[in-house]
């Protein structure tokens, strides 16, 4: 892509398209899961989804599809920072973080995910993502890159898909993309 857009136009323009396909497609969360090979009990691999806001694609009915007892959500404990992952049980409380998203408190146990759902604005065929605009989860997938090897399959609405995405170097790409169209792993 030549020149960056103006990234924050470009935002509020995929957030009404979001409420508008949260509207079009008011099942697509159901249907995005039931395309993610159901739990294996022998898969011991920490999965970290998300509490969603606003029209986010709600990682609930995947949750149902994943192995019991090792998914994570993530927690923001300053507005900056990257985000930590803590163990949750379906059903434990949930308090509001540092950016006021429900998330465990520190009294659940802090986990590496293996693999990480996230959320976003828009995604391309290439990994390109492009989140809210604060970076949380650009600088906890760096970070995690770091430490190991880490799948991240953004959850989405397939219509959030663009030709291309504006990325600039501190960008994290996705692994993959799960819609309630299909499963895509990128290369």
């Amino acid at each position: 892509m030549t020149g960056l857009p103006d990234k924050p136009a470009l935002r509020a323009q995929l957030r009404s398209l979001r409420r508008r396909l949260a509207d079009e497609v008011p099942d697509a969360a159901e249907r995005a899961a039931a395309l993610w090979p159901a739990a294996d009990p022998a898969d011991k691999r920490i999965f970290a989804i998300y509490h969603p806001a606003g029209s986010e694609l709600d990682p609930t009915p995947l949750r149902a599809r994943l192995p019991a007892g090792v998914v994570a959500l993530p927690v923001a404990q300053s507005r900056e920072g990257a985000l930590v992952f803590r163990l949750h049980e379906e059903g434990a409380t949930l308090a509001p973080d540092a950016l006021g998203i429900p998330a465990p408190d520190d009294r659940a146990v802090a986990v590496l995910p293996d693999v990480v759902f996230t959320p976003l604005l828009a995604f391309d065929r290439r990994g390109g993502r492009l989140g809210q605009g604060g970076g949380h989860y650009d600088r906890t997938l760096a970070n995690l890159r770091r430490m190991k090897p880490v799948l991240v399959i953004g959850l989405a609405y397939a219509g959030q898909e663009l030709p291309e995405i504006p990325m600039e170097p501190h960008d994290q790409q996705l692994d993959g993309i799960l819609t309630e169209t299909g499963y895509q792993e990128f290369g």
